[in-house]
């Protein structure tokens, strides 16, 4: 490909990448987030409730096991629960007296992730004192984000050599013992694929349900585990297998190496169907755009590695075969770059979603640190194209050859071992939600504000401090720090810019202690005005302010 042509696919790549980065972008939904409960948090129903709601953002799966509920006392209390889309259900067994009851829930978002909380309200009237439940606890996610990597990285690798050995090494004498190096490593890849990929089974099962690596024992744990889970792997292995047996011989021609394409790319594809671009959308379009990225990445990675192993003899045999290959392979991978850029690009706008995100979670910063690594992989496959390639094209005498062969052999294995950091950060990637941390309803961050109403000490609570479904609590306090009351119960007036949420009605739930559960529309700055009358004509007012983040 000569060098205005390449030049012109990396403009039209670099207007692309502004186009989709620097255009306006919408939020993308990629992760679960709890917005509602029946019975609220802190209230105090008259009666047993004939059922418990929680409602998500997104559909969620139940867990085995996910959903438990206690008294006061810590004793369990006989319940079921079952979900229908966004909306988990939750049904008492048995009869309960007077006091608190505390639901502690853990279901699965669309996307894969965990996600657990604790609901508190009571019956006939709130318990003296509640037992604290123990922290919820996922398996370690650094373990499946790291078989993760391990998959990425020997999926498409061996994916890569297939489509190397059926497209880009050419047919005819001295390319056999390349073809049979490149067999043998495309063996050892398919090995490794199938052990990543069928551990990788109950290793997500750990870390959604937890309980430990045994958990796909367990005939329950394995039934819900969602189907893409085992689907995927399925579709990992056997292609990727069946790839490899295709091209076994080495040999172009007849129909064995395009059914060999067409295995690796189901195996480069089923990854596509699970995690993140299940739940961003469209989904057409965000899955679509994960199946070019896979299989780009893979011609890429494999063709890299190739090359590493077969180089070498290449330029030691007569002619110009080894300059042959480059010229196939490096065009194909000035192809292949505008595919990953633009793929890449897509999956960030739609997963990421807002530059909030892209600057202000874990899941941007590695998004970020992914880009920057693979902005150094593209600068090394730069250097390759225009000053190394040419000294092996121009050069006439095989030891000229081979020496520059040796030369662009160590670039290339620079290029792919910065091609296995962006995989090694795309593990992690994987594994962690798109959005900002935020706790659920009834548990996470807690902001306190203190304000005076004439002597009266004011301590106003939001639980959690983000947008949403929260708890309010009001308490008040005597000059020497005691609980104290008004003449009446205190008023709370809640506002935002133009959102007014008027006055929200506080139940009392000790002495001097009030509380309400109310839903804040908006992240920013809230108002909280206070009131509090404390003698027959002396009502006094003060206003708080909470910074409210976004979930």
């Amino acid at each position: 490909m000569g060098g205005t042509r390449t030049r012109s696919i990396l403009l039209v790549t670099a207007a692309l990448t502004a186009l989709f980065v620097l255009g306006p972008v919408a939020p993308a939904s990629a992760h679960a987030t709890l917005v509602d409960s029946d019975p609220a948090e802190g209230a105090v129903l008259p009666t047993q409730p004939d059922a418990i709601t929680f409602t998500f953002t997104e559909s969620v799966t139940a867990v085995p096991g996910g959903v438990r509920v206690y008294d006061a006392t810590g004793e369990t209390v006989a319940s079921s629960a079952t979900t229908d889309g966004s909306v988990l259900s939750v049904r008492l067994e048995e009869e309960v007296g007077e006091g608190t009851l505390i639901v502690a829930w853990r279901v699965v978002s669309g996307d894969g992730h965990p996600i657990s909380g604790a609901l508190v309200f009571s019956v006939g009237e709130p318990s003296a004192q509640i037992i604290a439940l123990p922290p919820d606890s996922t398996g370690p996610s650094w373990l499946l984000s790291l078989n993760q990597w391990l998959g990425y990285l020997s999926l498409l690798t061996t994916a890569g050599l297939v489509v190397f050995l059926a497209l880009i090494l050419p047919a005819g004498r001295g390319t056999e013992r390349a073809r049979a190096r490149l067999v043998r490593a495309a063996r050892y890849g398919a090995l490794a694929t199938a052990a990543t990929w069928i551990l990788n089974l109950p290793l997500t099962a750990w870390y959604q349900f937890g309980g430990g690596p045994g958990i796909l024992a367990d005939a329950d744990i394995r039934a819900a585990l969602a189907t893409p889970v085992y689907a995927v792997s399925a579709a990992v292995v056997l292609g990727t297998a069946l790839a490899v047996w295709l091209i076994r011989d080495g040999r172009r021609g007849g129909p064995r190496p395009f059914l060999a394409l067409a295995a690796a790319l189901v195996a480069l594809a089923a990854p596509a169907f699970t995690g993140h671009t299940r739940a961003a959308t469209p989904e057409l379009l965000v899955i679509g755009a994960d199946i070019l990225h896979l299989f780009a990445g893979g011609v890429w990675l494999g063709g890299l590695v190739a090359l590493v192993l077969v180089l070498p003899d290449l330029a030691g045999r007569p002619g110009t075969l080894a300059a042959d290959v480059l010229t196939r392979f490096s065009t194909a991978a000035a192809g292949v770059l505008v595919v990953l850029v633009v793929a890449g690009t897509v999956l960030a706008w739609r997963i990421a979603g807002s530059w909030d995100v892209l600057f202000g979670t874990a899941y941007g910063w590695l998004l970020l640190s992914k880009i920057a690594v693979a902005l150094v992989v593209v600068g090394i496959a730069a250097a390759n194209r225009f000053i190394l390639l040419p000294q092996i094209t121009e050069a006439t005498r095989r030891k000229d050859q081979r020496g520059a062969a040796s030369v662009l052999a160590r670039y290339i294995a620079a290029e792919v071992a910065a091609l296995v950091v962006v995989l090694l950060i795309t593990g992690f990637l994987v594994e962690r939600s798109p959005q900002r941390d935020a706790s659920p309803v009834g548990s996470g961050a807690t902001v306190v504000e203190t304000v005076y109403l004439g002597d009266v000490e004011a301590r106003a609570t939001l639980k959690p401090a983000l947008e949403g479904p929260v708890k309010v609590e009001v308490e008040l306090f005597d000059s020497a720090g005691e609980p104290t009351e008004g003449m009446d119960t205190p008023k709370l007036w809640l506002s935002s810019g133009d959102i007014d949420l008027g006055e929200v009605e506080l139940t009392s739930v000790a002495p001097g202690a009030y509380s309400a559960t109310v839903v804040l529309s908006a992240a920013g700055t809230w108002q909280a005005e206070l009131a509090l009358q404390v003698g027959e004509s002396e009502t006094p007012v003060a206003v708080a302010e909470f910074e409210i983040g976004s979930r």
